[in-house]
């Protein structure tokens, strides 16, 4: 299950859960394991029809899946199981090697918006600055991060990506021979 893979990687545990609106995502099995694997779980939900309350997911969702994937349907299990492998692969690509900038203020100087960001780091290097790992969670990414090498990954990333196409190809070409 999705949730039990997503809960398994983090290195911290969920307190929060900000879903969308959509029937897709808020569903009563995703509360009903939630509310079963979580103890003090907080819930928040976006306001209908008000696009900027999930602005970070939807960016990610630009950044991280619609980047590498396009718009395509994907549909088989084959697909599927490529597509978490896929996931798996970036998970690790993004949050060990891809650093990101933070906005820490905005101010308004002579009529214009002046942003300050803080210093380019990754989600890894971010993580192990908060001090909410334990000691063997540390050790755990450390090894991992040693353990990649992120010009490698990448290629296989891509070569992914390629083979996740060459699924759908076949499976069309395999509805249409029917």
């Amino acid at each position: 299950m999705g949730f039990q893979r997503v809960q398994a990687r983090l290195p911290f545990p969920i307190t929060h859960l900000h879903p969308d609106n959509g029937s897709e995502f808020f569903t009563d099995h995703l509360m009903r394991y939630f509310g079963e694997a979580i103890t003090g779980l907080t819930l928040s939900r976006s306001r209908p029809y008000q696009k900027n309350d999930n602005r970070l997911v939807e960016q990610k969702n630009a950044t991280l899946v619609r980047a590498y994937l396009g718009y395509g349907r994907l549909e088989t299990l084959r697909q599927h199981q490529a597509l978490n492998a896929l996931y798996d692969q970036l998970w690790v690509y993004h949050n060990l090697f891809q650093p990101v900038l933070h906005l820490t203020s905005k101010e308004v100087m002579d009529g214009k918006l002046k942003r300050r960001w803080d210093r380019a780091q990754t989600p890894y290097q971010r993580l192990l600055a908060s001090g909410v790992l334990s000691e063997e969670q540390a050790t755990r990414l450390g090894q991992l991060y040693a353990a990649t090498n992120p010009r490698q990954l990448r290629q296989d990333i891509y070569r992914a990506i390629e083979q996740l196409w060459q699924h759908t190809d076949q499976g069309k070409e395999a509805a249409t021979a029917r």
